[in-house]
């Protein structure tokens, strides 16, 4: 995609499942990435695998002192930052059951430790001539689910600080957007029992229009055109790669009731 070649990104939760493939994705079009994350074995082997194009930089989002480090490093090693791709995350989710540490936790690993990231990270984004920043929220912040209430209600938070982000830096010509999937067919999903694949194939199939979870592939390419100049007059979106799941309603793709009989 154009624009993406010789540019400078930065992917928080880079080292493993999603963050790992944008990571991929990213070095694979040419670009320069520091990967931000806790995992250090994973992270560093991946940066191992393409030494001229990446690093690896442990960081603890919920930490100020490593979120200025990661900046200065990013800066230093490579002369600027033009993308921000916030994809790190926790999933912890007890429901009602939630105690308040938990929640405490969430936010500030998947909204605040984020949001610090762009505050630290603006003055090199401000110097780019092609600035994006792209959020990882989830089509899991627009309805009510059964069971969780911390991680959608991150998400949807994360949605809302993308609108807001946009509106403030527009002035330095730094677009901000959102990716929204659904299910992803992430490696984790492979340790499954076999009966526990079948189950989470079966509501896959349910859940989404084209029947089936979406490829790390077809999300990190939402990514990469975000960032690229085909994206250049887009900013404040909130782009659902779902695969229907958002479109479709409790009828899913059931004829439920025959024409004639809608007329009577």
């Amino acid at each position: 995609m154009k624009g993406i070649r010789e540019k400078v990104a930065i992917v928080t939760g880079g080292a493993s499942g999603l963050g790992a493939g944008i990571v991929r994705a990213f070095v694979a079009a040419g670009a320069k990435v520091v990967i931000a994350d806790l995992l250090r074995e994973q992270g560093s082997a991946i940066a191992a695998a393409h030494p001229s194009s990446c690093r690896y930089v442990r960081t603890d989002l919920r930490r100020d002192a490593d979120v200025r480090r990661l900046i200065a490093h990013t800066a230093a090693a490579y002369g600027g930052i033009d993308f921000l791709i916030n994809c790190a995350c926790t999933y912890a989710d007890s429901g009602i059951e939630t105690t308040r540490a938990v929640w405490h936790e969430a936010f500030d690993v998947n909204v605040f430790g984020h949001a610090v990231l762009v505050r630290e990270a603006a003055k090199y984004l401000r110097r780019s001539h092609c600035a994006s920043v792209v959020n990882l929220a989830s089509v899991a912040g627009t309805v009510g689910i059964p069971g969780r209430w911390v991680y959608p209600a991150t998400k949807a938070a994360i949605a809302q600080l993308t609108r807001s982000q946009a509106a403030d830096l527009a002035d330095a010509g730094v677009r901000v957007n959102a990716v929204m999937p659904a299910w992803i067919d992430k490696p984790g999903a492979k340790r499954l029992a076999p009966r526990e694949r079948e189950q989470y194939a079966r509501r896959a199939r349910d859940f989404h229009i084209l029947g089936r979870v979406a490829r790390i592939g077809e999300i990190t390419d939402a990514v990469l055109f975000l960032c690229s100049e085909h994206a250049g007059f887009m900013t404040g979106s909130c782009l659902q790669v779902d695969g229907g799941y958002s479109a479709m309603g409790p009828q899913r793709l059931e004829r439920a009731i025959p024409n004639q009989g809608r007329a009577v």
